[in-house]
């Protein structure tokens, strides 16, 4: 069975085909695509199909948003997406949609050793309920039921959760959000846009002339937080402090995610942004803000923490889950 799999994204797609093998799925024909140059999923699909020619039997779609019913509107796109409509319009017998973070689930049991990184060992033998919280475009996050003898992925929308301060400084976050979004959730924070309004917040408070790369993200509309990342790494105090405060509120948000889990059997760290700075999350804050639960911390140290370094994990979660869902309705 080829199954068409995709990985839609607020700010990029990534497609490909997934084939089964005997020692799991493989993909081919990936392709990646900026999802801002398409009006509509089905074009996007339409072009990918049209340009490499390849035909597939069902299709699976780890998209950026809730789905609901086979259906669900992007959270950072302005599109509507119907599994039906799709497969209609493509010539396949199914698709099926999940969450982005759902998918990346799904994709967890077939990562190996050389996939992760480890922030935290946690207890030996760890086994339990475990999450995904991952920080891109926004901030997604997902759930693994244990039952005993293995996991059952499902999706949350946690990341919209409301955004908690614990001490001055955050209050004063928390106040400077309110007056520019309103309503603050944890995507405000912990997430690409978060990144670039914190270092805004940071900035405020401290003075001092920006970073080039900084000034003219800040300037002609560029992206913000890849400018102070950079920056960070290159000796920029103010990008450097915005980056530390970064990773003690993204360990904050992991370990609050875990509590709500029980998430003894470990933390996935997923999205673009752990990989690309993991020297930062390997530093003191991140694990910081996660063991800073109280009377919970001795809980938070038995939770191993592992970031993951597979960028296509949602692909192969998207096609488990196709293969699962077929296998079920057969």
């Amino acid at each position: 069975m080829r199954m068409l799999v995709g990985d839609i994204g607020g700010t990029k797609t990534e497609l490909a085909v997934a084939e089964p093998v005997a020692d799991g799925l493989r993909l081919d024909s990936q392709r990646r695509y900026s999802s801002r140059d398409f009006a509509t999923l089905g074009d996007l699909l339409a072009d990918y199909l049209s340009s490499t020619g390849v035909r597939c039997d069902v299709g699976s779609l780890a998209v950026a948003g809730p789905v609901v019913d086979g259906f669900s509107r992007t959270t950072n796109l302005p599109w509507e997406v119907s599994g039906r409509d799709l497969a209609a319009r493509l010539g396949l017998t199914t698709m099926v949609l999940l969450n982005d973070l759902e998918a990346v689930a799904w994709g967890v049991p077939a990562l190996g050793d050389g996939d992760l990184a480890v922030l935290q060992p946690g207890a030996p033998g760890a086994v339990g309920n475990a999450c995904v919280v991952a920080a891109g475009t926004g901030l997604g996050q997902a759930g693994l039921y244990w039952d005993g003898s293995t996991h059952h992925p499902f999706a949350t929308e946690g990341g919209h959760a409301d955004f908690a301060a614990t001490d001055e400084l955050e209050f004063a976050l928390l106040q400077y959000l309110q007056a520019r979004v309103g309503r603050v959730s944890w995507e405000r924070v912990v997430s690409g846009m978060g990144l670039a309004d914190l270092y805004r917040f940071v900035a405020s408070r401290r003075g001092g002339a920006h970073a080039a790369p900084v000034a003219a993200a800040l300037d002609g509309g560029g992206d913000v937080a890849a400018a102070v990342a950079d920056s960070a790494s290159r000796g920029c105090a103010l990008s450097a402090e915005t980056m530390r405060l970064f990773a003690r509120l993204y360990g904050r948000e992991a370990g609050n995610t875990a509590l709500k889990h029980m998430a003894l059997g470990g933390v996935y760290l997923a999205g673009g942004i752990a990989p690309k700075n993991l020297a930062l999350l390997l530093g003191p804050e991140f694990l910081d803000g996660f063991l800073d639960k109280g009377r919970m911390r001795a809980l938070m140290l038995r939770i191993p923490v592992r970031v993951i370094l597979q960028a296509q994990v949602p692909l192969y979660g998207a096609a488990r889950f196709a293969r699962a869902t077929m296998a079920a309705i057969q």
